[in-house]
């Protein structure tokens, strides 16, 4: 089929993407420049507090290959369950139903070898993001949102940093690069920074987004702008005859569609069963902590070791973003674990002052989709082709979303991706 007949029966067909967060927005926007009729279906605002898009680190950060789980870290599992504010945590309430995912997930970063071919898998995801964003940026009018200053992991000393070799030599490993920092430099790089840190990592290639709700809002904007409806609905399944998809069902109704995107994030798993796929998509609870016109930060956003939390200046303030907690979906939050963030942020930055107002530090809470094995879901659904999926990135969603949106625009139109599609194929997990 030539471009412009592809064209012309994309401009015919109805896509009904399933979420507006980041996966989705950039979906819709593939989408409707695939020649797509799209509707954007979601109950909550775009870039709004409830989405876990909102509430990320910040981060677009090519290099972040590496899973959450190690060689190793099934050591570290009796820990997770007696601290309920460590860095990772797991609810005991929660154990018996989260068991089976806990496990293939150690399982999955088991050996450096296992760990390499996630990299190797998330690395094409991840290639260019901040220059992918930055265009995205531009055309939706807010390019002042996309920065692209590098990204630094610090340590309190070069041996730190050696005992996570095995991190360094996977992301090698996958063609990645970066440059070290010594004592002086980062001194003169990050002068309000706690003296503790003595080097650093210096990732130049990557870049942050200095307001993720507000952008998230304005591709949205910009999507609609492009031709797309939007509607504030939740989705609810689908009406399938004849293997084909004939509609979207939703909490308003059904909406008549040729295509469906499910792109909800961690709300994709019983719509993914309904074409078809016993996902294992588990809820990994994020927390952040905002402290508004901040006295100190770093100049360029940075993520020490010893807290393994992102801190970085954005537009509403010195943000702090980490913690994995394992949890049910809709379990309430434990803000202790957002306090840790503050107390740390306040020990990295000593010009913060240690009596900080309540009214100037705002709290966050959110969920992360994710998959056992590190890696997102994205393909035609095995009990109706007409549905894709898009959803499972943990981590990276915010980074992975522009090449994401890419392969889900090419299986929509027929076309051969830009990628190999295997590592992230729906039908793996049986």
């Amino acid at each position: 089929m030539d471009e412009a007949t592809r064209t012309g029966a994309a401009a015919r067909s109805h896509v009904v993407v399933i979420g507006a967060g980041i996966i989705g927005a950039t979906s819709a926007l593939e989408a409707l420049r695939e020649g797509f009729r799209v509707t954007i279906l979601d109950p909550g605002e775009p870039g709004g507090e409830q989405a876990a898009s909102y509430g990320n680190g910040a981060w677009l950060s090519p290099q972040s290959v590496l899973p959450t789980a190690g060689p190793g870290t099934w050591k570290k599992v009796p820990g997770f369950l007696r601290d309920p504010l460590g860095p990772l945590a797991v609810r005991w309430g929660y154990l018996p139903r989260v068991a089976p995912w806990l496990l293939r997930f150690l399982w999955s970063a088991w050996t450096e070898d296992k760990v390499l071919r996630i990299a190797r898998a998330l690395r094409p995801l991840l290639r260019d993001a901040p220059l992918l964003h930055q265009e995205l940026a531009g055309q939706a009018g807010v390019p002042d949102l996309i920065a692209r200053t590098g990204l630094m992991y610090i340590y309190p000393d070069r041996a730190t940093y050696e005992a996570e070799a095995m991190g360094y030599r996977v992301r090698k490993a996958v063609g990645l690069n970066w440059r070290e920092v010594g004592a002086e430099e980062l001194r003169q790089r990050e002068p309000e920074l706690d003296r503790r840190y003595t080097f650093a990592t210096l990732f130049e290639d990557a870049g942050h987004v200095r307001d993720p709700g507000a952008y998230v809002a304005a591709l949205v904007a910009l999507a609609e702008r492009e031709g797309a409806q939007r509607v504030r609905a939740g989705a609810t399944g689908f009406r399938i005859e004849g293997g084909r998809l004939r509609a979207v069902t939703t909490t308003q109704g059904e909406i008549a569609a040729d295509r469906a995107v499910i792109a909800a994030g961690a709300y994709s798993k019983q719509l993914a069963a309904m074409v078809g796929h016993k996902v294992p998509l588990q809820t990994e609870r994020g927390y952040h902590a905002v402290i508004e016109n901040p006295e100190a930060g770093p100049r360029i956003p940075l993520m020490p070791s010893d807290g393994k939390m992102a801190v970085t200046m954005t537009n509403t303030g010195l943000r702090v973003a980490g913690q994995v907690e394992i949890a049910a979906l809709g379990a309430a939050p434990n803000w202790k674990r957002a306090e840790i963030l503050r107390d740390y942020l306040l020990r990295t930055f000593p010009g913060l002052p240690r009596d900080l107002p309540a009214e100037r530090v705002k709290f966050w809470m959110g969920n992360r989709p994710s998959l056992p094995d590190g890696l997102p879901c994205i393909g035609p659904a095995r009990g109706c082709a007409d549905v894709v999926l898009a959803f499972g990135h943990a981590h990276v969603g915010m980074v992975a979303a522009p090449r994401t949106a890419r392969l889900v625009g090419a299986i929509l139109a027929g076309r051969e991706p830009e990628i190999p599609m295997a590592p992230y194929d729906p039908c793996r997990f049986g």
